[in-house]
């Protein structure tokens, strides 16, 4: 009776707590703008009661979904409302919420970048986002249970779990990531519980083989290599539909008979504790019999026979090919490869068709090269120069959209009504080695998916043109906006987030790949801005083909190097492996530039202001140059502090010893925390007067509370939450 009494007593307490707090409930203004910018993003939709743009109350007025303690959102549960649009950028101003749950929706565009920072629980599932995760992951360092699933990301999922140490649960399942597992898998030491079936990941599962995982499907992949060990201790396992393979030092299998563990329920995937659907549809009612090293062995030894008996086939059909030049031949060249074309994208044009043309020694070998070497699918179309060529009106100059250093570029409307924009790289005639050389820049261009980067959609490699096809992005650049009277001087906060915008495309590039992928060319002329002024690298990769134009272009190229001088490092020409240092110094360059507003290279100054960087050098560590540095429409808004730490990030960069610069991760993280600082500072000189009173009278409020009440308003949770805790009903680890 007293334990009961002291429960209800304590339920009573918390209640009236909560009563108290939300009587003089004014939502947190953070909160508010967070709130009413997600409501815009998802178009006002009516399934949100009480939900509006002007003003309002969310805690006070119970808006639909929005559960509070006193005036802080710290539950936003909105799941299963079909709602669609998007989720809005502003997220990250929902300091106190701790449950995000926007799952079984029809929700579009990308994950914001920024999130809750305090979130421990975020369901995203059943959506349509699209995109990958955002790089800004690691500081939701509080996040325990994170389900993305179904929904279409795409794209390596990248070192986005560093520091996440609180992570109990994961739901990748249902999406079109690629590329290997990233090594921050590793560090989730409290991971239980991992799902990543039917996506289309690669290499090895070695990173997850210490972690203390009871449940882990990884069904319907392009994993490799042996088995760890230590999945035989995972009492929940689902791993068929992958390229495991027994090695020279191939691990025993030691499950029991009676252990269902490998490929069992394959047709019912666990469930996890924040999925939108609790329960999933089962195809059938049975289970398929579990494989053991036998079947390993015999699946292994078929495969392998199948795919020696379809490289016989295909050497068979390029000898022959040698001996005739023929409209078959030629056909099946392309035919064959169906890897060329990406097994999910959407058509375009419909079929690709080769006109009945004898080709010259060098397009055949192009084309025995383009399904003889590559292993992997490439995510490009095939276009056929009269396809292009009606998209772009014969290549008319209404269609011209300017020169680049590598030829023309052109605006491209197919009969669909897509809109692309087609490059032509004026080449020389090419011998076999410079076709491979060709093929190989496109077919890693192809696999080049972030949203700060312009993708490749297709190319065209016939009757002696080579012309690749872009995503269209309107016609104005960075360089044009900071060097062109029409247009006002971009705030300080936009420049900030194109320099973190073109610094994460080239961590992308440099941390994602091995080897790494150097852009060649960082340049504000290369980085295009889109309606939303999101940069977009642009002619990613492209920089090696450059002697490979013909001497046209290159005499066109040459004038617009003249330009390009200011970004080239004190290391260029000299053999190296690695160029991406070479985009760290000139991505410092740009910096400068967003920074002062002037051009890397201005033959009209001083001789001694001609070169930026040799200019603003001796500079960046004196307070008062520092400050006459800046470009004038942006000086009054920069603080010394934020200049400072700006002008720290520059140097590193342009070191002229490029073993002294830092790799791009450690630019991103320093360009983020640059970026959240001012931001705060912005906003918090707003809302100072009113935090600061809500916060003196909520600290007289909680510290007349009881300890037991402290702890679990500190945890976050709702009333009825809070009543469960007591009775044990919830475990709050």
């Amino acid at each position: 009776m007293a334990k009961q009494r002291l429960h209800w007593g304590l339920t009573v307490i918390v209640f009236l707590a909560i009563l108290a707090l939300q009587a003089c409930a004014s939502t947190d203004p953070p909160d508010v703008i967070a709130l009413q910018d997600l409501y815009k993003a998802l178009s006002n939709p009516p399934q949100l009661k009480g939900w509006r743009l002007d003003g309002g109350d969310p805690c006070g007025e119970s808006w639909t979904g929005v559960s509070c303690i006193g005036a802080s959102v710290i539950h936003l549960k909105l799941q299963g409302l079909n709602l669609s649009g998007f989720l809005g950028t502003q997220l990250h101003f929902l300091h106190s919420l701790r449950h995000l749950d926007v799952s079984s929706n029809y929700i579009v565009g990308e994950i914001p970048y920024a999130l809750p920072p305090n979130a421990t629980h975020i369901n995203l599932a059943y959506n349509y986002l699209s995109q990958s995760i955002p790089l800004s992951l690691p500081s939701v360092e509080l996040l325990r249970h994170l389900n993305l699933s179904r929904n279409s990301l795409s794209g390596p999922v990248g070192n986005v779990f560093t520091g996440l140490h609180n992570l109990k649960e994961i739901d990748l399942s249902s999406n079109n990531f690629t590329g290997d597992l990233p090594s921050s898998f590793g560090s989730l030491t409290n991971l239980t519980k991992l799902f990543l079936q039917n996506n289309q990941f690669t290499g090895s599962v070695v990173y997850l083989a210490n972690l203390p995982l009871t449940d882990l499907n990884i069904q319907s992949n392009h994993f490799s290599g042996v088995i760890p060990t230590q999945f035989q201790l995972i009492p929940n396992l689902w791993i068929d539909g992958n390229r495991f393979h027994e090695g020279a030092n191939y691990p025993p299998w030691n499950f029991p008979l009676d252990n269902g563990s490998i490929g069992q329920n394959f047709n019912d995937p666990p469930t996890t504790e924040s999925s939108a659907i609790e329960n999933y549809v089962k195809v059938n009612g049975h289970k398929k019999k579990n494989l053991g090293p036998g079947g390993i062995v015999c699946a292994v030894g078929a495969v392998a026979l199948v795919v020696t008996c379809a490289a016989i086939f295909i050497a068979m059909r390029i000898k022959r090919s040698r001996h005739s030049c023929s409209v078959r031949t030629t056909g099946a060249a392309y035919e064959v490869n169906p890897q060329l074309l990406p097994p999910r994208s959407p058509s375009l044009l419909g079929p690709t068709h080769i006109p009945p043309i004898c080709h010259n020694r060098n397009e055949k070998m192009s084309a025995r090269k383009s399904f003889s070497k590559y292993k992997a699918p490439v995510r490009a179309k095939i276009y056929t120069v009269a396809e292009l060529q009606l998209a772009t009106n014969n290549f008319s100059e209404l269609n011209l959209l300017g020169e680049g250093s590598l030829g023309s570029v052109y605006r491209a409307e197919f009969p669909n009504g897509q809109i692309f924009v087609v490059k032509n790289i004026n080449m020389v005639s090419l011998s076999f080695q410079e076709e491979e050389q060709l093929l190989d820049v496109i077919w890693t261009a192809s696999r080049l998916r972030h949203p700060n980067i312009v993708t490749l959609i297709g190319y065209c490699v016939e009757h002696g043109q080579h012309l690749l096809v872009y995503e269209y992005i309107r016609d104005l650049s960075l360089h044009d906006v900071l060097h062109s009277d029409a247009y006002k001087p971009l705030s300080w906060n936009i420049r900030l987030n194109i320099a973190l915008g073109v610094a994460r495309a080239l961590e992308y590039l440099h941390s994602t790949f091995s080897p790494p992928v150097a852009h060649g060319n960082v340049k504000a002329a290369n980085v295009l801005l889109d309606q939303e002024l999101m940069p977009r690298l642009c002619d990613t990769g492209l920089d090696i083909l450059r002697p490979l134009t013909s001497n046209s272009v290159k005499m066109k190229a040459s004038e617009i190097a003249i330009g390009d001088t200011g970004y080239i490092a004190p290391e260029h020409g000299e053999p190296v492996t690695d160029n991406t240092k070479i985009d760290i110094y000139a991505f410092g360059v740009l910096l400068l530039e967003l920074f002062t507003g002037r051009r890397p290279f201005d033959g009209s100054r001083p001789r001694a202001e001609q070169s930026l960087v040799k200019w603003a050098s001796t500079r960046l560590h004196d307070n008062e140059s520092l400050i006459q540095m800046v470009d004038p429409g942006i000086k009054r808004t920069l603080t010394s502090k934020t200049l400072s730490r700006f002008a720290d990030v520059v140097s590193l960069c342009i070191q002229p010893e490029k073993f002294f610069r830092p790799p791009m991760s450690e630019i991103v993280s320093s360009l983020t925390s640059l970026l959240q600082k001012f931001t705060a500072a912005k906003s918090g000189a707003m809302e100072a007067a009113e935090v600061d009173s809500f916060e003196s009278q909520a600290t007289v409020m909680w510290l007349s509370f009881p300890f037991p009440v402290l702890s679990l308003f500190a945890e976050g949770i709702s009333l009825f939450e809070s009543i469960n805790v007591m009775n044990g009903v919830y475990d709050l680890t």
